[in-house]
């Protein structure tokens, strides 16, 4: 079978012939080859570097970062834009959102030891922002890119079933976009009502997005928030989004998608929440030694159904790591196979800068010799 087939059966609730094994290298390979990552940028054409490598060492593809599979139109009076600068001799990005109520704009810092984009100035500060924020977000509507998707999916091929991802929830924006954890916790004690507000805003918006991918090509559909449990607990996605993602999978699975939430840190409460509200897969799972549940822990959380697509901690891809420690943790995650097939095999995340090269093929040979059924 192919990549490509063994992630469809997985989707399907099928059991294909080995576990699929796929990763996000994209910070890694970047990283490792000196190329740029821009966050301003699109990826109008396939990253032909990036597929290749996949498919010359057996992994298969998922996410094609920075591809404008949808464009996005601001209501009258409202724009949007980016600048780039140096500040202090290091590249910066910022975001400005203009609308007939106010201004506002983020700022994000190269870090390169990371090899990502810190967010260092965040844009929403006052209520008067968050009813910018609301207006401008609230606001869009989307156009298809479908024969950009069309392109990536047939470059990929075999290797791969590419997903399409939707970006933040409301809520999410305002954690890890606009106000960050602290202004988004001080906001919500201070201003409910305009929080909530802003919420339905975006909220209202993005389902209309979803009902534009609700009819693309794509098989699978990419939402998430980076959940983790220790920042959304489960009382929290149910009081501010689990309503928005309950919705969102009853109309994509209305149109025969299948939908993905992208996990971000620890799992404890959440694998069960995303199982009951419907959702096909979790995405980036990350068990211990960085997460909070050893794999075991997390397919009794998640139940039999659910799809785990992650398993070996990003710390372990590190060349400190003894060797043996990853192969520990890579065994363990293919051992979970004989409790159910809906699993993937991969990385909790990404792959990071300075990854050992070798682990890469270290583990696609151990997902063929112990991931068979």
């Amino acid at each position: 079978m192919t990549l490509r087939q063994r992630l469809l059966d997985v989707y399907r609730g099928e059991t294909p012939d080995v576990v699929p094994y796929a990763l996000d290298l994209s910070h890694w390979f970047y990283h490792r080859h000196g190329l740029p990552w821009d966050l301003s940028t699109v990826f109008e054409e396939p990253d032909r570097e990036l597929v290749d490598y996949h498919r010359a060492h057996g992994v298969g593809f998922s996410i094609a970062n920075l591809a404008p599979f949808f464009s996005v139109t601001y209501g009258e009076g409202i724009v949007a834009d980016s600048s780039q600068q140096i500040r202090n001799g290091v590249p910066a990005i910022t975001w400005r959102l203009s609308t007939r109520i106010g201004s506002i704009e983020r700022t994000r810092i190269w870090e390169e030891s990371s090899y990502s984009w810190g967010i260092r100035e965040w844009g929403v500060r006052t209520e008067a922002d968050l009813r910018v924020l609301g207006h401008a977000l609230g606001s869009r509507t989307f156009l298809p890119g479908w024969d950009c998707y069309t392109a990536w999916s047939e470059y990929v091929g075999d290797c791969g079933l590419v997903a399409i991802g939707t970006g933040y929830s409301a809520i999410g924006y305002l954690l890890s976009l606009w106000m960050g954890i602290e202004g988004a916790t001080y906001a919500i004690c201070d201003w409910p009502e305009t929080v909530q507000m802003v919420v339905d805003q975006i909220n209202e918006s993005n389902l209309r997005l979803i009902d534009l991918l609700a009819s693309s090509p794509a098989e699978v559909i990419l939402m998430g928030d980076n959940f983790s449990s220790d920042i959304q607990p489960p009382h929290f996605i149910e009081r501010w989004s689990a309503d928005y993602y309950r919705e969102a999978t009853r109309r994509l699975h209305a149109a025969g998608k299948y939908v993905a939430v992208h996990l971000d840190g620890r799992l404890t409460g959440i694998l069960k929440t995303f199982a009951d509200i419907g959702i096909d897969c979790a995405d980036a799972v990350t068990p211990t030694p960085m997460g909070d549940l050893t794999p075991a822990q997390c397919r009794d959380e998640a139940g039999v159904d659910l799809i785990l697509s992650g398993g070996v901690s990003p710390d372990l891809w590190l060349p400190n790591a003894p060797l043996d420690s990853f192969k520990r943790a890579a065994r363990e995650w293919l051992e979970l196979r004989h409790r159910s097939p809906r699993l993937i095999a991969g990385v909790g995340d990404q792959v990071p800068p300075h990854a050992d090269e070798d682990r890469i093929k270290i583990m696609r040979d151990m997902v063929d010799e112990h991931g068979r059924y």
